[in-house]
């Protein structure tokens, strides 16, 4: 059985209150925070290295940690780097929850898995809009979730791609179980696509951190995700 969890992606919000605004989204509902590693190399863009990342976890304690009162929140780190395997260790020491790595930057992504569950964190894998789903039958097993990109990685703001919604329902179809993320231009009028697809994760930036009501907003995405859950028989 599966949840709806809505992730926020950090990368819309605003970085002069970057504590600020992760509060606040977390108070409205937000149950991860989703967290654009970018390298320059693996995308044409330069975002949110470790010592972001390492800060941001002091102002957001873990899940469970009940030594602080501050909002919690579970890690969602999206790699898009070259070399994912040289990352692992720096994130797991910054805080990261889930490791994110595409499979398009890896020669051996199940020794990738391995080696990320090894520091007892998640490991999650994420396609291309033009990688091939089937690419990720194999490893599914293995993988704590699965992340169908419905934009081009690399910007935030980009319009969603209606077209990848065939390996989200591929993907629910042949795993029922596993946690399958979509991230690209999801919000109020994209929201339904993405959960009857059978996507249980979705990452919202602009539309999460921009919204008139936050609350609303993410109340909204998670009902839309738990109904179809639901019709699924599949809700946790």
């Amino acid at each position: 059985m599966v949840k709806p969890i809505v992730a926020p992606s950090i990368l819309a919000s605003d970085f002069a209150n970057l504590e600020c605004g992760c509060h606040k989204v977390l108070n409205a509902g937000a149950d991860w925070l989703h967290i654009d590693v970018m390298d320059g190399h693996f995308v044409p863009n330069i975002s949110l290295g470790q010592p972001i990342v390492a800060s941001l976890r002091k102002a957001v304690p873990r899940v469970g940690d009940t030594s602080s009162t501050k909002p919690k929140a579970f890690f969602d780190c999206h790699m898009m780097v070259e070399s994912p395997e040289k990352w692992v260790e720096d994130f797991v020491k910054c805080g990261a929850d889930q490791f994110t790595f595409h499979y398009e930057a890896t020669k051996d992504p199940l020794a990738l898995v391995k080696l990320i569950k090894s520091y007892n964190i998640r490991a999650a894998c994420a396609i291309k809009p033009g990688t091939p789903v089937d690419v990720l039958y194999e490893l599914g097993p293995h993988l704590d979730m699965a992340l169908v990109m419905t934009v081009e990685p690399g910007f935030g703001g980009q319009k969603f791609m209606l077209d990848m919604m065939p390996k989200v329902e591929a993907l629910r179809n042949k795993f029922p179980q596993l946690d399958i993320q979509v991230d690209g231009g999801l919000g109020r009028d994209t929201i339904s696509h993405a959960a009857k697809a059978g996507a249980n994760v979705i990452v919202a930036g602009t539309s999460v951190f921009t919204a008139e009501d936050t609350t609303e907003m993410i109340s909204h995405l998670k009902s839309e995700v738990a109904d179809n859950l639901k019709e699924r028989k599949l809700l946790s």
